[in-house]
């Protein structure tokens, strides 16, 4: 790798810190080519991207960074993954991890805050984006229906003395 390409990576791997949601790093020594394809497979289902590069070059990328304590992570063979959703990486990894054993979490960053492994399953188990928007849309649609409910409700209560005392009267 020349000088020029060592650069446009620094570049982008800054640009990846600096608009990254979550940055997970973990080790990923003895795991295979089928094994880190499914890893992507499952990043990119949810968003997120999966990215080895040299723990020099990344250092140099994270200086004046969101995030930028996490340098100390980078030793051995580490992979980043990372996501706009400050949730879906840290999801995949988790769940990730849990079936390969050699797939290990470091630690990662959200945004400023640089996170251990506890952190990184701290957030994981936080609700994704999608699933926030769907229980805000809920809390939102609950107090309707239940005006719509309330303001339907005497119309039908007084419906049903009226059938009664139409009854009465025809009896």
């Amino acid at each position: 790798m020349d000088r020029a390409q060592k650069e446009k990576l620094v570049e982008e791997l800054g640009q990846i810190f600096a608009s990254s949601g979550v940055v997970v790093i973990a080790h990923y020594a003895g795991i295979t080519v089928k094994q880190m394809q499914d890893l992507r497979a499952k990043m990119r289902e949810v968003g997120g991207s999966v990215r080895v590069a040299k723990n020099k070059l990344a250092k140099i990328a994270l200086e004046g960074k969101p995030g930028s304590g996490m340098g100390d992570l980078l030793t051995g063979m580490t992979v980043l993954s990372y996501s706009e959703d400050p949730v879906a990486a840290a999801k995949v990894c988790e769940a990730y991890a849990k079936t390969n054993e050699k797939f290990v979490i470091l630690g990662g960053a959200m945004g400023d805050v640089v996170l251990d492994q506890a952190g990184v399953k701290a957030v994981a188990a936080m609700p994704s984006r999608e699933e926030l928007i769907a229980q805000i849309v809920s809390c939102i649609g609950a107090p309707a229906s239940n005006i719509a409910g309330a303001i339907g409700a005497p119309a039908s209560n007084i419906a049903g003395i009226l059938k009664t005392i139409e009854e009465k009267a025809a009896a």
